[in-house]
């Protein structure tokens, strides 16, 4: 299965992300869009596919959202993406992006509903301890 995930190392999300893809046997292709960010048309594209709308998509935590004026109403969505792009830490993560569809992986789990069920052997446990997959690999969150 070809998987791409748009990932912030320093991210538990992401990085539990991560492991959640590597748990089903998947290899994805990793992109660290802080160094690599998507073009505006990719973007754009993982919004709209993961059913999201641009402001939707921005990150506020730990980023120049507000004293770049981004909570604005009036903002456009051109506009926006373009904050985004100029400054990629904006960009919500962790994105996953598969053949079943596209999600921002928060919680981390949200990655679950594009991976194949039945690849999930065993349990999985997050960074912070809380179990995601029991030992048949089900869901329990």
């Amino acid at each position: 299965m070809d998987v791409t995930i748009y990932h912030n190392p320093q991210c538990g999300t992401s990085r539990n992300t991560l492991a959640l893809i590597r748990h089903a046997g998947i290899e994805p292709t990793v992109v660290e869009y802080l160094k690599a960010p998507p073009s505006r048309e990719q973007l754009a594209e993982m919004i709209r596919d993961a059913g999201l709308t641009v402001r939707e998509a921005i990150r506020e935590k730990g980023t120049p959202y507000a004293e770049l004026g981004l909570d604005d109403p009036a903002l456009s969505d051109d506009a926006l993406l373009t904050a985004m792009l100029e400054h990629p830490v904006l960009i919500n993560r962790p994105f996953v992006v598969t053949p079943v569809g596209t999600r921002l992986a928060r919680p981390s789990e949200a990655v679950l509903d594009i991976l194949p069920a039945d690849a999930f052997k065993g349990a999985f446990v997050k960074e912070d301890g809380e179990k995601v997959l029991d030992e048949e690999g089900r869901r329990i969150v």
